[in-house]
């Protein structure tokens, strides 16, 4: 009987092992985390790493933020950490210009990046510029944040992209991120950075679930601020875009690759300090170049991409002119059918694609 019994149980243990084998090769599932959640995160794990950071603007604390991005911090941190602002833009970004030269690290969040406008001296002539006209001696440490661009149904007043306008002032750090792992790593290194940074969010992207990688989750993750990510590989055309128009890149060259072309999508991440290096390369590789962005085509993005590549050592890589793709050149209009034909779309994209290989 014993030795029917070894005979019988080794068959099991060794079933057994190769039932334990098997489940522990199967990968985890998948994180699903919203934009709105990541930008969430980032900012909770940095309010609860140093207690000189706080955050404050319009409806931010008991209402828990316009767009819901402060859920629940006013609740852990309290009225004195998270506070909610009187609707004066120019007040209350002055308040947070004097609290990072004082020493403490705001968090200063636009209910959208058109009201920027009216605190815009606090933003360049005091945050910007203080470091370089002290020496040194005077660093201001502060994050504006908040939506940016394009909308939905919200017109010309709620609907412009400020990319190009805050890429262009020395003194900043400018960060546009698309997926949920862009909003965390740049929110984290935003608020670690010595020097202010505007963060420039998408309304639209706010409830978008990505896939949030292992590495992500940690409370140690950060972005390195100026550094361009290749979401997809290509060898015919390179795509460089930031924001929500990477997503549209992402799919037009899905699209595209059933036909054969095979396109590079880099998302930017960072606007300034631009991550041209990156972009060379690709353009070097690929020998054509397309950019897309939300916002109007005069000195825009696209435009200092393509004369950044025309004056280094990729133009003469280039097979074919590069060829930018933007908003339309006017105010956004109000009418759905006008809004979709003022900023870029997928189509968009392949015509601008299949333009500049000529087919």
């Amino acid at each position: 009987m014993a030795v029917v019994a070894v005979l019988v149980r080794k068959p099991l243990e060794q079933v057994s092992g190769l039932l334990r084998r098997r489940f522990h090769r199967t990968a985890p599932a998948a994180l699903q985390v919203t934009v709105r959640e990541a930008i969430n995160q980032g900012m909770d794990e940095e309010l609860e790493r140093d207690e000189k950071v706080f955050l404050l603007g319009e409806e931010v604390a008991q209402y828990d933020g316009a767009y819901k991005v402060s859920r629940g911090l006013w609740k852990k941190y309290g009225d004195k950490r998270i506070i909610d602002t009187p609707i004066s833009e120019m007040g209350f970004a002055g308040i947070a210009v004097g609290a990072a030269m004082a020493g403490l690290r705001p968090i200063c969040e636009f209910m959208t990046f058109n009201f920027s406008m009216q605190a815009i001296d606090q933003v360049i002539n005091s945050a910007a510029k203080t470091y370089y006209m002290s020496g040194g001696l005077q660093s201001v440490p502060i994050v504006f944040r908040g939506p940016n661009g394009a909308s939905a149904g919200v017109a010309a007043q709620h609907s412009q992209c400020f990319a190009a306008w805050y890429g262009h002032c020395p003194g900043l750090k400018v960060v546009s991120p698309w997926s949920s792992e862009d909003a965390k790593g740049l929110i984290k290194s935003a608020i670690r950075d010595n020097n202010p940074v505007v963060v420039l969010e998408n309304e639209l992207m706010y409830g978008v679930p990505f896939e949030l990688p292992s590495e992500a989750q940690s409370k140690d993750f950060l972005i390195p601020i100026g550094k361009a990510k290749i979401e997809r590989q290509g060898t015919h055309v390179t795509i460089v875009a930031h924001s929500r128009p990477v997503g549209h890149c992402l799919e037009a060259a899905t699209v595209l690759s059933k036909e054969g072309i095979e396109c590079e999508v880099i998302n930017l991440r960072t606007i300034r300090p631009m991550d041209i290096e990156t972009i060379e390369g690709s353009v070097m590789k690929t020998n054509h170049l397309v950019t897309v962005e939300g916002g109007w085509p005069q000195f825009g993005v696209g435009a200092e991409i393509c004369a950044r590549i025309m004056e280094g050592p990729a133009f003469n890589f280039l097979d074919a002119p590069a060829v930018r793709v933007t908003g339309a050149d006017v105010p956004m209009p109000y009418a759905k059918i006008l809004e979709d034909n003022s900023v870029p779309q997928v189509k968009d994209i392949i015509f601008a694609i299949k333009k500049t290989l000529n087919i």
